[in-house]
C-alpha cells in the first residue's frame, strides 16, 4: 500500500474513530509507515481531552491463587512450582492507606481466580475501603465471575472493572485456554459489567503465540463496537513455567503502534502504559504515553509478595518499595513532558 493511502486511513480513522475490519488490517500490515503518522495523531487526541496529566492507578496484587490454567500464565493452576500467597483483608486495607498517604485516589485490586474470596468477603472489603475513603475509585480486576456476584459487588461500592478479552477471535481464544474457557463466557462478563453499570476496561496480548493479522484487526474492531472505558494492553511476555515457554515474546513496536490506534478509536478511553510495556522495554511506558497512553499503574503491594505475582518472566520494579515507585513514575513522566497527577481519573 501506498503512503498516501496508509496515511489516508488514519486520518479518516481520526476523524470518524471506525474502520472496516479490512482496513484495520492494511493498517497493521503497514505498520512501518503508519507508527510515525498515528503516533503524534493520538498523542494529539490524549491531550485535546485530557491534557498533560497523567493518571495512576494505584495496584494491589493480593492473592496469586487462581483456578484457571490459561496456557501462557504464570500464576495458573498447573504451574506447580508457583509460590502462592493471599493477603488478608487487613493487609490489603493497609496497602490502600498507603496509596492515599501517596496520593493515589484510584485502586485496583487485582488477583488470581481465588474461591476463597467469596461475594461476602469481597464485598465486606469493598464496602471497608469504600468506608475510609469514599473519596476514591475502586477498580476490580478479578476474573470471571456470575452477574451476580458482579451485582453485589457493584452494589457494594466498585465503581470500575477490568477484564481483558485477550483475543476476539474464537478460534485464537482456543489455543490460548484449556476447552472449558471461552471466548463466548469472556464477552458475557463483559456485556454483564457494562449492563450492572461498571466503567469497563478490556484488552489483549499484542504477539500472543498464533496471533494472525486478522486476530488484531478483530480486536481493533471489537474495541470500536464496545467503547470500553478502559483498555489495557500489552506484549505477550512468556513464563518460563507454562507450556508457551519457548515462544517469542510480543512486539514492543507493534504494541506501541496499537496504543496510537485504539485512541484514535476511542479517543476519550483511559489507557495504560503497562508494566508489560516496561518490562518489554526500558522505556516503555515513557514510549507508551507518547503513542497516545495516559495512565499508569505503580504496584502497592507488599514488596515481599511482589515477585510471586508473576505472570510473566522479568517482571519490573518487583524490589521497590511503593514510595520509590510513585517517585520513579512522576520523574519518568516529567521527563517527555507530562504530570502525574493526584485524581480519580474518570472516564470522560
Amino acid at each position: 500500500m501506498k503512503k498516501e493511502e496508509v496515511f489516508r486511513l488514519i486520518d479518516r480513522l481520526e476523524r470518524d474513530h471506525s474502520l472496516q475490519e479490512q482496513e484495520y488490517m492494511a493498517l497493521l500490515d503497514n505498520q512501518e509507515t503508519g507508527a510515525p503518522y498515528a503516533a503524534p495523531k493520538a498523542r494529539a487526541a490524549a491531550d485535546r481531552i485530557y491534557g498533560h496529566d497523567i493518571y495512576v492507578r494505584g495496584l494491589i496484587e493480593f492473592s496469586n491463587y487462581c483456578s484457571n490454567d490459561c496456557y501462557y500464565c504464570g500464576i495458573r493452576a498447573g504451574n506447580r512450582s508457583c509460590v502462592r500467597y493471599r493477603l488478608t483483608p487487613e493487609q490489603i486495607l493497609n496497602c490502600c492507606g498507603l496509596g492515599w498517604q501517596l496520593g493515589y485516589r484510584t485502586f485496583v485490586l487485582q488477583s488470581g481466580e481465588d474461591a476463597w474470596f467469596t461475594d461476602e468477603r469481597l464485598c465486606a472489603l469493598i464496602q471497608e475501603i469504600k468506608r475510609r475513603w469514599p473519596d476514591c475509585a475502586l477498580t476490580l480486576s478479578i476474573g470471571e465471575k456470575s452477574r451476580e456476584s458482579y451485582a453485589a459487588c457493584r452494589q457494594a461500592g466498585a465503581d470500575r472493572y477490568l477484564i481483558r478479552h485477550e483475543t476476539a477471535s474464537p478460534a485464537h481464544y482456543a489455543r490460548l485456554h484449556p476447552a472449558r474457557q471461552t471466548l463466548q463466557a469472556r464477552l458475557r462478563c463483559i456485556r454483564d459489567l457494562r449492563e450492572l453499570g461498571y466503567a469497563v476496561g478490556i484488552g489483549m496480548m499484542v504477539g500472543s503465540p498464533w496471533q494472525t493479522t486478522k486476530d488484531l484487526a478483530m480486536d481493533l474492531k471489537l474495541i470500536e463496537d464496545f467503547q470500553p472505558e478502559m483498555c489495557g494492553i500489552g506484549p505477550f511476555l512468556p513464563h518460563h513455567q507454562t507450556p508457551f515457554a519457548g515462544f517469542p515474546r510480543g512486539s514492543t513496536e507493534q504494541t506501541l503502534y496499537l496504543l496510537s490506534l485504539i485512541r484514535l478509536i476511542c479517543p476519550h478511553v483511559l489507557l495504560p502504559a503497562t508494566t508489560a510495556l516496561g518490562t518489554a522495554d526500558p522505556f516503555g511506558r515513557e514510549k507508551g504515553v507518547l503513542a497516545g497512553a495516559n495512565v499508569i499503574m505503580p504496584n502497592l503491594s507488599p514488596v515481599g509478595v511482589r515477585r510471586q505475582y508473576e505472570l510473566y518472566d522479568g517482571k519490573i520494579c518487583t524490589g521497590e518499595e511503593s514510595a520509590q515507585c510513585r517517585g520513579c513514575q512522576e520523574e519518568r513522566m516529567r521527563s517527555i513532558g507530562y504530570r502525574v497527577v493526584t485524581d480519580r481519573g474518570d472516564p470522560r
